[in-house]
């Protein structure tokens, strides 16, 4: 088996190499390509990664290299990673839409939308030209924003999924706090990439007890204080929103937050320069502890999940992913990418059935579904007024003197990554 990751000098690589040399029955890599154009960094964390795979026993042959097209030629499977512009365009995108009273992050907002238009054309040309040199692999996309990203991968017919690792934490802790393994826990989760709610807890699968309440009554007050969200919402809405969820529910206490504290690109880019400092010393042979401050916990393990299971090696028979919806939320186009539990195989995954989800939860989905369906058109054909539909439909910015002064600084921000502006 092959397996190529695109953009595998990032700092995050680690991680996922010590999930593959962990998980090796799971997901046998014979062959594990990392792709990145970045050779001094890529030379760094491949380096590292042999010398994981070495201590742990693994027998797959590690390459590294910054031809694409041979990276990919002859993959099972291709994962995607990549940060167009670097942390250098994460910190514009994180600082910007604060001048206009609006959230700075980059996945969501005004800076979500750049990071979009910066990301999409780039990886519909890595699609394409996976898709001549072998048709036949999964492409599997953790490049955020994932779920327009994934949209756009699909609408040009190519077979890919999108992953986010929101979902294997909340797994993860409700597990600890539920003292159980973490594959009895089965996830009611629905919404959208960025955009979703644990509406039920189960034990055993789908069909299993929903302890949701009980979760809730034992253990609101901590799972409130990772939220950043008050425990009476908790208790009034009865089910756990993702962090993600307080753009939203706490927009302009964030906004005064953000204006009076370094950016988490800042805080991520000194980061990764002591991480690189690490990876060169040639004694480091496991992934350094620093590494779980960088981000993406259990991604690795959420990875070599969903790629078993697309490869028909094993995987878990559920699992949450970005797929299209199908019918699946009749209230959004069936083109639209929802993130939902679904059973997956070597056809791809097929969502699982939702309960009828309440309106409170359907109506913002929807709304975010529409920025999202127009902030994919300006990426895919550019223009200024399609930027700016897609900045006043979104409802962290909304109002048209916002959306007019965010589209001339998101184009003069990011020109160099904007072929037509």
């Amino acid at each position: 088996m092959k397996l190529t990751v695109v953009g595998g000098g990032s700092t995050y690589t680690p991680e996922l190499i010590d999930g593959f040399a962990r998980l090796r029955d799971t997901l046998p890599i014979e062959e594990l390509v990392l792709v990145d154009p970045a050779a001094e960094r890529l030379e760094l964390v491949g380096g590292l990664a042999r010398r994981i795979f070495a201590k742990q026993g693994h027998p797959g042959r590690i390459v590294t290299t910054d031809d694409l097209d041979k990276g990919v030629e002859g993959a099972d499977a291709v994962l995607l990673q990549l940060r167009v512009g670097g942390q250098a365009a994460r910190q514009q995108d994180e600082t910007w839409p604060l001048e206009c009273g609006c959230v700075g992050q980059e996945t969501t907002g005004a800076g979500g939308l750049a990071k979009a238009l910066r990301t999409v054309p780039v990886v519909l040309d890595i699609a394409e030209r996976v898709r001549r040199t072998n048709p036949n692999a999964w492409i599997i996309d953790f490049t955020n924003p994932v779920g327009i990203v994934t949209r756009a991968l699909l609408q040009a017919g190519h077979k890919a999924v999108g992953l986010c690792n929101v979902a294997i934490g909340f797994q993860r802790k409700f597990a600890g706090m539920l003292g159980v393994a973490p594959a009895d826990v089965h996830l009611d989760h629905v919404g959208l990439n960025h955009l979703t709610w644990e509406t039920g807890v189960r034990l055993g699968g789908p069909e299993g007890k929903d302890v949701l309440p009980e979760l809730l009554t034992a253990h609101g007050t901590d799972i409130a204080g990772d939220l950043h969200l008050p425990r009476p919402l908790l208790d009034r809405l009865g089910v756990v929103p993702s962090y993600y969820l307080r753009y939203y529910y706490a927009h302009d206490e964030v906004v005064r937050e953000l204006r009076t504290k370094p950016s988490r690109a800042a805080e991520v880019a000194a980061m990764e320069r002591e991480l690189l400092d690490l990876y060169a010393d040639p004694a480091l042979d496991e992934k350094p502890e620093l590494l779980a401050r960088r981000g993406g916990a259990f991604y690795s393990e959420a990875a070599v999940d969903l790629t078993a299971s697309l490869l028909g090696k094993g995987g878990s028979p559920y699992q949450v992913v970005n797929a299209y919806n199908r019918g699946t939320l009749p209230f959004l186009p069936d083109d639209a990418v929802i993130e939902v539990q679904a059973a997956v195989g070597p056809k791809g995954p097929t969502p699982l059935s939702v309960p009828s989800v309440d309106p409170l939860y359907a109506g913002l989905m929807a709304s975010v579904t529409t920025y999202e369906d127009l902030a994919l058109r300006a990426a895919l054909h550019g223009g200024r007024d399609r930027v700016f539909r897609a900045l006043l439909a979104h409802p962290l910015v909304g109002q048209y003197a916002y959306a007019d002064s965010l589209t001339d600084q998101l184009i003069a921000h990011n020109r160099e990554h904007l072929a037509w502006a």
